[in-house]
């Protein structure tokens, strides 16, 4: 394609985003109000659709269809039904003629659990702006990336353009725990020349990701009565030595003869989290049950199947050396993610034009970032063939107490993306 020369000064795409600064600041806080755990994405879901339409998108609305994605090789195990749960995708087609390539922008709405209330500093639904920060639950993971799209796109507009070219604004479930909602889309055909998400990353590029793996271990003990619990096996005891048992695989995994390459200089790329833990029925008894849920952190190369089968094997041993193994029971089990690793080719033109867009707007390189943790850019690189990585704003505290975004950050960001669709997609002069 022969180059265009750019229609649009620095000056004016920076100007029009700070324009927009209250109203995105406004956006934000509506949808950090809207608590979107898993189950719970509805309401910030119409949120998004109505912003869309405002926006003079299509917009499009649909369930994840189970029997459509669970024999995919991206399906991950669901936890919940997907009734009354949509994935929201706002349609740009070009009224001009079409010049350039398309475009898939893509969110997720959903957020993980707050922990316990009595560590936020206000309650986690309630935004706050303090300074440059807004607080609150999905601030920076990642309800502020979904406004900076927004912002961008509306930039364009008044500044009188619309991309030449088609643009899927997508609005996503199940992020946190299945990527399903990501891979959904996929399925149903919204496909494009390339995708970036705006996942916080500190206005750094993604280079690669890990593979994330979710597996439970249920035991099953010995009871007695407490007064005599030496006689008996605690279920809960033996859940723990089982973990500690795969502790000395994270160990090994760390060790810096077996990282991928990409993860040299990281500290401790691989985490074996044990999420939550369960068990235990009576204080004057030994417990019978105990169910511990694990978060295990893989290196892009390895398979989900090629990991369950070390852990379930270190299991095994595990159990054979304990000396009470005769009487004692654990079962395996799956369910959330099985997402695979992936390593981001840095020398596409995708990365070469945002990376662009980024040294043009702020005169420096953003940095390139190897993600400890798994994104939805699996499923447009791994099965879509559609080059993709994340590029978002700073904040902290994701996943933990008094999570923020830096406001300033997710306008720098959204300035970027329009930028970045001006110059990928084109732009047509509005009538």
């Amino acid at each position: 394609m022969e180059k265009q020369q750019e229609p649009l000064q620095r000056g004016e795409i920076l100007g029009a985003v700070e324009a927009l600064r209250e109203e995105a600041v406004s956006k934000l806080s509506e949808l950090v109000s809207y608590p979107s755990l898993l189950g719970q994405e509805a309401e910030a879901q119409a949120a998004v659709a109505r912003t869309f339409k405002q926006l003079g998108l299509e917009v499009e609305q649909f369930e994840v269809d189970k029997e459509k994605i669970r024999h995919h090789p991206g399906y991950s195990p669901s936890l919940i039904e997907y009734k009354g749960r949509a994935n929201v995708v706002g349609v740009h087609q070009p009224k001009g003629p079409v010049q350039g390539r398309s475009l898939i922008l893509n969110g997720h709405i959903d957020v993980v659990p707050v922990g316990h209330p009595k560590l936020w500093s206000t309650p986690p639904f309630q935004p706050r702006v303090v300074g440059d920060r807004l607080y609150g639950r999905g601030a920076a993971d990642m309800k502020a990336g979904i406004v900076a799209y927004m912002t961008a796109f509306t930039a364009l507009r008044n500044l009188g353009y619309e991309p030449a070219a088609t643009v899927y604004l997508q609005s996503v479930i199940e992020e946190e725990c299945t990527g399903n909602g990501a891979l959904a889309c996929l399925v149903e055909g919204y496909t494009a020349d390339a995708a970036l998400i705006p996942e916080p990353s500190d206005e750094g590029v993604m280079s690669a990701q890990l593979g994330v793996l979710w597996l439970s271990i249920e035991v099953f003990g010995i009871p007695v009565h407490a007064a005599q619990a030496q006689e008996g096996i605690s279920a809960t005891a033996y859940a723990q030595y089982l973990v500690e048992q795969l502790r000395e695989l994270e160990r090994a995994w760390n060790e810096p003869s077996a990282r991928h390459p990409v993860y040299c200089n990281h500290t401790h790329p691989i985490n074996f989290n044990l999420g939550r833990i369960q068990g235990g029925e009576w204080p004057s008894s030994v417990p019978t049950h105990c169910k511990v849920d694990v978060r295990i952190g893989y290196y892009p190369g390895k398979k989900a199947a090629q990991v369950k089968a070390e852990i379930e094997e270190v299991l095994r041993q595990a159990h054979a050396s304990h000396p009470q193994a005769a009487a004692l029971q654990y079962e395996v089990g799956y369910g959330g993610f099985q997402g695979d690793g992936l390593v981001v080719d840095m020398e596409q033109p995708l990365i070469a034009m945002l990376m662009g867009c980024h040294s043009d707007l702020w005169e420096r390189q953003p940095a390139q970032r190897a993600f400890t943790a798994t994104t939805d850019v699996k499923f447009f690189h791994l099965y879509g063939s559609i080059p993709s990585t994340c590029y978002g704003p700073s904040g902290s505290s994701i996943h933990g107490i008094d999570e923020w975004v830096s406001i300033d950050s997710m306008q720098r960001v959204a300035a970027v993306y329009a930028l970045f669709i001006a110059r990928w997609c084109g732009l047509n002069r509005l009538h």
